[in-house]
């Protein structure tokens, strides 16, 4: 954890010299909208350079219109149907089903919200997500206390539902040395059509601009609507 910032400065060096000729690597986009939800304790200005290099390909890009992320609050499952409402409002007006992309925490919202609203959903990425607290129970407890707000003990129910991928085509982007989350967390049981988890090589403070990351990011984007493939590259 403590090598954490300076891994994500020297990605934040790779992402500004090689960003560019990076988004000339994949397809063009379709201008399908996109909406990003950041990591706990941050904001838009922490996943901006994710959004711009969306926008750089030809895709809407939204806001996820909560500002900082603190966290749910009261009942959880209010809190995200109130979430997928306010995402659909969001979403109101632009043409296309969205891709959803949540990054540590806010890719348990993308996940969340894409089960909510599947029929305007064109896919899910999750970016250095702990959803499976099956996979090492050890490393979730914070995860629990704050959607429960109070205990850290594991719900089987709730953690059964997050470890549920959504019914759209759904990504996992994980990296065996993230120093803020277990990376075990941040895979599915088991295989199972339109899922996939990926690894990369990489800092968790670090994920929304990483060169690997936003390689992925953008080919999963440029996925045809009805013809979703596995990614080719990945480890």
């Amino acid at each position: 954890m403590g090598t954490e910032p300076w891994r994500a400065a020297l990605e934040f060096l790779a992402f500004k010299v090689n960003g560019a000729r990076q988004s000339k690597m994949v397809p063009a986009g379709d201008g399908h909208p996109v909406i990003i939800f950041p990591g706990l304790a941050t904001d838009s200005s922490a996943i901006a350079p994710l959004r711009d290099y969306c926008e750089s390909l030809g895709y809407s890009t939204l806001d996820w219109g909560r500002g900082f992320n603190t966290g749910p609050k009261g009942d959880l499952d209010r809190w995200l149907e109130d979430l997928a409402a306010h995402t659909a409002k969001v979403l109101g007006g632009h043409q296309g089903k969205a891709t959803l992309i949540g990054w540590s925490l806010g890719g348990l919202y993308a996940r969340e919200v894409g089960k909510l609203l599947a029929p305007q959903v064109r896919q899910v990425i999750s970016i250095g997500t702990p959803f499976n607290a099956e996979a090492d129970h050890t490393n979730v407890g914070w995860l629990f206390r704050l959607l429960s707000g109070s205990s850290a003990a594991i719900d089987p129910v709730l953690s059964r539902r997050l470890r549920t991928p959504p019914p759209v085509p759904t990504t996992s982007i994980y990296s065996r040395s993230d120093g803020v989350v277990a990376w075990e967390t941040c895979r599915h049981d088991r295989p199972a059509r339109q899922v996939q988890d990926i690894e990369i090589n990489g800092s968790h403070i670090g994920m929304g601009w990483n060169p690997a990351v936003l390689q992925i990011v953008g080919d999963r984007l440029g996925q045809p609507l009805t013809h979703w493939q596995p990614y080719r590259h990945a480890a």
